[in-house]
């Protein structure tokens, strides 16, 4: 019997968007407008053929048919952000690839936890489990605090290597880091792009009742860990169970390549190299530029603000390991400028407000210093940087068209018409059961829109003053809205993030689905469960 071949990840997502395209044939149009009523501002819900002016004349909804086709170059529009930002980090890290810094810095790392083997409570717990549970925290709490999110996408890139060296596949590798995040984001603390701009809307507190959900954060996080590492372990004792082994022979090619040149490239040695100094003494005097331009710098962690001098302590700490690392090596050396590129990241989104534009600059600005280091000609650099941006295509490809399913969504008028009849259903039941349906809803809404700014702009008007009328709190509204936002992020082909994440991993988005499913469903029966407290207790902030 003839095996069935899995279609392209392009075609599935093509597929969705003609499903999209039907619904806009069978839903009729319609659109929430902001109203002043009662000196109040609420939504209301108009069809299409009902809407006052001017609204009537602005919208314009119709069913689409050869729109599925310009859908395609509205994706790429909607997406060039990220479609950018995945090709500038893509030829970024190709760039610093050719230094061997990565694998230099992952042999180190398996060395120095192989000495950590001979403890024998070490050893009893495993020092990967112990490596895996602490990236996931770590990643965990930065989803948690700040909304990490496209940011995964270069460490993407970075802890797959890690995870391959370790017996693993580059299923782990994207758990670790972008699963971690997003749980993280789903149970966030802090995170001013869902918690912050919905409570806003809501009219309650910014940042309050924190304490409940640092115990969601802290569930959903064990949670998670818990099951990377019991399908970490099973990949570690039979390798041909993963659903990507097949796909991963990039990764595990590229390991080998590596090992073939590993002895030459780790005894590279920088005393006769004046290009690596001379981007030493380049890379410094900049950073000591920004220093003493910039002293201090204000961290922003939800309400909370710390004022501490960063750039100073981090020029400081770059020129003093460099140094060193030069001496060692140029891998080491480049190695050095990663970890700079990712402490300047943090600080750069904590304390002046970064995002991919801001981050994407930081990276070419690594790669080029990498190639330079090495030695390699302008030219040579703008030519791996082009091979790079070609090795990373595709995933910038999918993204713009996983954004047309959106646009036919929203050229059809049709998901305010969705969210209006999903709204109705919450009529004439429970606390509890309302609780759950908004839930729900945000659950669905988010397969659609996946944007946690634009989902809490859209629905929290709606929702929070209906709150009120059933007698839930507006917070536990906002934790509904939170959950729901989340989980699915990590499975529809909507989000941007996570197709762009696939694509750099090389993991088909049907394969992924496979692996993830049930995880998700389990996430999502614990938010479930998580929110029934904020309406039976009393609880701080609820």
């Amino acid at each position: 019997m003839k095996k069935r071949k899995v279609p392209h990840t392009f075609v599935i997502v093509f597929c969705c968007i003609l499903l999209a395209a039907m619904l806009t044939w069978f839903i009729k149009p319609g659109k929430y407008i902001s109203e002043q009523v009662g000196g109040e501002q609420v939504m209301t819900f108009y069809y299409q053929d009902q809407l006052p002016e001017p609204y009537a004349a602005e919208f314009h909804a119709e069913p689409q048919t050869w729109q599925v086709f310009s859908a395609l170059f509205k994706g790429f529009e909607k997406q060039s952000g990220i479609i950018v930002f995945i090709l500038i980090v893509g030829g970024a890290f190709w760039i610093m690839n050719k230094s061997k810094a990565i694998d230099t810095g992952i042999m180190a790392f398996l060395g120095f936890t192989k000495k950590l083997e001979r403890r024998k409570w070490i050893r009893k717990i495993g020092v990967n489990n112990i490596v895996i549970t602490m990236i996931m925290i770590l990643f965990s709490l930065f989803g948690s605090v700040f909304g990490m999110s496209e940011e995964t996408i270069a460490f993407t890139l970075i802890i797959i290597p890690l995870a391959i060296s370790m017996g693993y596949d580059s299923i782990v590798g994207v758990c670790m880091v972008y699963v971690a995040a997003h749980i993280g984001f789903s149970g966030a603390m802090l995170n001013p792009f869902t918690i912050g701009i919905a409570q806003g809307i809501a009219d309650i507190p910014l940042f309050s009742g924190i304490g409940y959900r640092l115990v969601c954060w802290i569930i959903l996080t064990i949670v998670g860990i818990v099951f990377v590492l019991l399908y970490a372990k099973k990949v570690k004792k039979n390798p041909m169970i993963s659903v990507v082994y097949q796909d991963d022979e990039y990764w595990r090619r590229q390991k080998a390549e590596d090992r073939r040149q590993e002895t030459e490239d780790r005894r590279q040695k920088t005393e006769g190299n004046r290009q690596a100094w001379w981007v030493y003494g380049v890379v410094t005097a900049i950073l000591l530029f920004c220093a003493v331009r910039f002293p201090m710098t204000t961290l922003k962690v939800g309400n909370n603000t710390a004022t501490l001098p960063l750039l100073p302590i981090g020029a400081g700490l770059f020129a003093f390991v460099s140094f060193f690392a030069l001496r060692k090596g140029v891998p080491y050396f480049v190695l050095t400028l990663l970890f700079g590129t990712v402490y300047y990241l943090v600080t750069g989104v904590l304390g002046y407000g970064w995002y991919i534009m801001e981050i994407a600059t930081l990276f070419l600005f690594m790669g080029v210093c990498s190639g330079l280091a090495i030695g390699k000609s302008a030219s040579d650099i703008a030519k791996l940087f082009i091979e790079g941006m070609g090795d990373i295509l595709s995933a910038a490809i999918v993204v713009g068209l996983a954004a047309g399913i959106v646009i036919v969504l929203q050229d059809g008028g049709v998901i305010d018409t969705i969210l209006y009849g999903l709204s109705k259903s919450m009529s004439n039941v429970g606390t509890i059961a309302s609780t759950e349906i908004m839930y729900g809803i945000q659950t669905l809404i988010n397969i659609v829109i996946p944007s946690g700014s634009a989902k809490a702009a859209i629905t929290m008007p709606i929702m929070a003053p209906f709150s009120d009328l059933i007698g839930v709190s507006r917070q536990t509204t906002v934790m509904a809205f939170q959950f729901g936002d989340g989980f699915t992020n990590m499975i529809t082909p909507t989000s941007g993030v996570l197709i762009a994440t696939l694509g750099v991993a090389r993991i088909p988005w049907e394969k992924w689905v496979r692996f993830i499913w049930k995880f998700i469903l389990v996430l999502i029966v614990i938010g479930g469960l998580l929110l029934i407290p904020t309406v039976t207790l009393s609880l701080n902030g609820f």
